[in-house]
């Protein structure tokens, strides 16, 4: 959400940023609408001056002129009454409205309509080299009854899967490594329900244009969480922090559920596209200053890669364009890791500066060092989300004999063991 005022005053700017993320949006529209409600809040505050005024006159009427007097302040009364019903429902017309308005990409992100332009800014990693016929990872899975997905299927829905014996180990363990990484520097290790209310997901900005990706349970009114993103940012919503307490830094441990709506048909097959994963998010509150949003976010990737590397895993990182970043990103980066029965990289990290986009949606404020009230910035980035990168690890870790090499760095969560299988 950008500040009203804000917009007032930049109609050209939030405009193009409108069309650059194609919100369907007419501003126009917006503004129209802002009129209608400061009409209606400038003709309560007369009526309210009018009552104020007309309430000091009693005191020192007459006997004789008390009623008449005490008449027309009910009237009066009853007007502003009658008024704020309709004040109530374009307040709310035009919140909805501005639920929609993007933030202001950064002039230094790409301009692009789709992820096809994208900008690939980094290449890492040495692609493997295989002297026999490499399987894909559903193959690798099959071959060692590491999953099923036919049954599970059958009592769960499309979509499904359930890992099995050494890849529930490895599951765990990819976890755990994030987890005492993000640790050690600093974040706050956090588990979560994956239930949230709706505020929540209007907060981050889930809502209301991601509906369809998202699990409701009406009889609760509660919906499924798509990741812990969601529940960090509601956490101090409506506190008044102090600077002194930023940043803060949670690192989200939590099931997570997507409808995948609109994928029909596509990525059916195997652990790319699934309801429901597991995953570790970064999430930062820190100070509402655009130098430190940019060193928070240049953090938050670099950690994505060091457990990338730690992995073992070829990957490239892309700058994510416009029309593919979402209406709430200042600047984005995914991490995108090596699937070699395809032949390309796949998304496995996305990395999110929002400034304060978030921050007002959900009330998140800090008093600063000079006493002023500030919303805060938020970015956010997955440390790691499986079963995903689990297709890129299986198919680049195989060996000939069926094997799975395990990089030195997470032997010690897999009991010291050095291949699987």
């Amino acid at each position: 959400m950008l500040d009203l005022k804000f917009i007032r005053e930049n109609p050209e700017l939030v405009k193009k940023a409108i069309v650059q993320k194609k919100v369907g949006l007419n501003l126009d529209d917006l503004l129209a609408q802002d009129q209608i409600v400061l009409k209606l809040k400038q003709a309560a505050q007369e009526l309210q001056e009018k009552r104020n005024s007309h309430s000091k006159k009693i005191p020192s009427a007459t006997k004789e002129e008390r009623p008449a007097l005490i008449e027309e302040g009910r009237k009066i009364g009853a007007e502003l009454d009658a008024m704020k019903p309709k004040l109530s429902e374009e307040e709310e017309k035009l919140k909805n409205l501005l639920y929609l308005v993007p933030m202001i990409p950064s002039p230094e992100a790409p301009i692009g309509k789709d992820d096809s332009e994208n900008v690939e800014v980094k290449l890492a990693g040495k692609l493997p080299q295989f002297s026999f016929k490499p399987l894909d990872h559903v193959e690798i899975l099959d071959k060692h009854g590491w999953a099923e997905f036919e049954k599970v299927a059958s009592v769960c829905g499309s979509r499904s899967y359930s890992l099995r014996n050494e890849m529930v180990l490895l599951e765990m363990a990819i976890h755990r490594f994030a987890l005492d990484l993000l640790q050690s520097k600093g974040f706050t290790l956090a588990s979560f329900p994956a239930l949230v209310r709706e505020h929540a997901l209007y907060g981050t900005g889930h809502f209301p244009t991601g509906r369809d990706q998202v699990y409701h349970l009406p009889e609760q009114d509660l919906y499924l969480s798509g990741t812990a993103e969601v529940q960090a940012n509601s956490l101090h919503t409506g506190e008044l922090l102090d600077e002194k307490q930023l940043p803060i830094l949670y690192a989200g441990y939590s099931p997570c559920f997507r409808s995948e709506a609109g994928s029909y048909g596509k990525d059916v097959r195997g652990l790319i596209r699934v309801h429901q994963f597991m995953k570790v998010e970064q999430y930062i509150l820190c100070k509402n200053d655009e130098e430190e949003s940019k060193k928070w976010h240049k953090k938050l990737l670099e950690t994505s890669e060091e457990i990338v590397n730690a992995f073992e895993l070829p990957y490239r990182i892309v700058e994510v364009c416009t029309g593919d970043m979402g209406a709430g990103k200042v600047r984005m980066y995914d991490i995108e890791c090596w699937v070699p029965s395809e032949e390309k990289y796949r998304e496995t990290h996305s990395c999110s500066s929002l400034h304060d986009w978030q921050a007002r949606r959900s009330n998140l404020r800090y008093r600063n060092s000079e006493g002023k009230v500030e919303f805060v910035h938020t970015l956010n980035n997955t440390a790691v989300a499986t079963p995903r990168i689990l297709v890129s690890f299986l198919e680049c870790h195989q060996n000939e004999d069926g094997s799975i090499n395990i990089p030195e760095k997470l032997r010690p969560y897999m009991a010291g063991m050095t291949k699987l299988g």
